[in-house]
């Protein structure tokens, strides 16, 4: 059996929950989730305990991976609604800025135009230091979506390893390589 498939899942009180079939609508402090699982699990709500439940229908082993994905899934979209999720970002580079206008990140990052990208619905960014280095913080109750979000923005100007400039995760480590070395003397 799945170590975590088998793992009911605890559902606070603030949280309101509907189960129908296979769509789990959550409702919560943070927003509201809805997602559609395989038809092959069997989600139950036990309504004293306000835990939820995830059975599978054999013991193959697609059901068994399915089986852990639907309860993490599941926890995840419980605790996105309660406490949420949120991924900061850091901007290195002279020049280098954000801001948000309206329902767009604005991103200057050397290039001859501003990148604009549109925030996703239920998605919060706060730039929290606009200049070098920027910081910025995507928050929202989708594990995915902020995720996701994230990925996107460090992918218009990814970090490079001589200088480290770009957009990088907070706390990650850039591996920086050594520019070219200056020898003397003639051959």
């Amino acid at each position: 059996m799945s170590r975590i498939g088998k793992q009911p899942v605890k559902v606070p009180k603030d949280v309101k929950i509907s189960i129908s079939s296979n769509v789990v609508n959550i409702e919560g402090p943070k927003g509201k989730l809805n997602q559609v699982f395989h038809p092959d699990m069997s989600i139950e709500l036990n309504q004293q305990d306000m835990q939820v439940f995830v059975k599978r229908r054999s013991e193959d082993k697609y059901h068994k991976a399915l089986h852990g994905l639907t309860r993490a899934l599941i926890a995840n979209m419980v605790l996105g609604v309660t406490k949420g999720y949120s991924r900061n970002l850091e901007i290195v580079g002279l020049g280098y800025n954000a801001k948000v206008q309206g329902s767009q990140l604005l991103l200057s990052l050397g290039y001859t135009h501003p990148v604009r990208l549109e925030v996703p619905k239920g998605i919060k960014v706060d730039v929290t230091n606009p200049t070098n280095p920027g910081r910025l913080t995507v928050s929202g109750p989708d594990k995915q979506v902020v995720g996701q979000f994230s990925a996107v923005i460090r992918g218009m100007k990814p970090p490079e390893p001589y200088k480290g400039m770009g957009i990088k995760y907070e706390g990650e480590v850039i591996r920086r390589k050594a520019g070219k070395a200056f020898t003397s003397g003639a051959a």
